[in-house]
């Protein structure tokens, strides 16, 4: 039987386990899927000597898997983040279908207006967020608790021109994932408009508290389900390559 698995910190809410064991039972594959939660990045060593056919990675572990990896494919090299393993040739290969899941989620919704991202979060999931806007030709500004480059900022100098300025907004950070759902970034949301595109990459629950301020002030709003299924369906290609 082949064998899958999620490598991250905290795992209790992992999304990929539930899809891939329904995805497996629906299409009768002979696979299991197992979570491998490690408190340091320096114990991939054990998981990778457990006999998988493939691996996805999550928080806080899509940049500091990098070292570990013997190849990238070209876009994981451009992101700068992979959150998916292919074990091929003897080979650990990282690549990054978080890229192609947040595209296929996202191109039904924008239009002419959205010239200008704003991106609350600067890790690996906003790599693969800004790489998709910028081959888009949006332009990408960021929001950082630590903020070191031109183009980004600290979370408490988001305000209204940032937010008038910038028609789609994404949070790509956990914060208010289940069970801490109370947790919010502080945007202005008073200023959003019909015009305004609004996503989280959180998942669970469906509704955060921020996308529900952003729609009551008028914003479209799209959660992280869309993305994460379409990126799971494009690591089981990769997995399924022949050689």
């Amino acid at each position: 039987m082949r064998r899958f698995g999620l490598l991250g910190k905290t795992l209790g809410y992992s999304f990929s386990k539930k899809f891939f064991e329904v995805y497996f039972e629906k299409h009768a594959i002979e696979a299991q899927f197992d979570n491998f939660e490690i408190d340091s990045i320096e114990k991939v060593s054990d998981v990778f000597q457990e006999n998988l056919s493939g691996l996805t990675v999550t928080i806080p572990y899509k940049e500091a898997i990098i070292p570990f990896l013997d190849e990238l494919s070209d876009e994981a090299k451009a992101i700068g983040a992979v959150n998916v393993v292919q074990f091929k040739g003897g080979k650990r290969i990282g690549h990054n279908t978080d890229a192609f899941g947040f595209h296929q989620s996202i191109k039904p919704f924008l239009t002419f207006q959205h010239e200008r991202a704003l991106i609350l979060g600067t890790g690996g999931a906003s790599k693969a967020v800004a790489h998709v806007f910028k081959s888009l030709g949006i332009d990408v500004i960021y929001c950082s608790r630590n903020p070191k480059g031109p183009k980004e900022f600290s979370y408490d100098l988001l305000n209204e021109h940032m937010v008038k300025a910038c028609k789609v907004i994404v949070n790509c950070t956990p914060l208010g994932t289940f069970p801490n759902t109370d947790e919010y970034i502080k945007l202005p949301f008073e200023h959003l408009t019909l015009e305004h595109l609004v996503v989280g990459l959180v998942y669970n629950p469906p509704k955060t508290t921020f996308l529900l301020k952003a729609q009551e002030n008028g914003a479209t709003i799209l959660n992280g389900e869309s993305m994460l299924k379409e990126q799971a369906l494009k690591a089981w290609s990769i997995w399924n390559e022949k050689e």
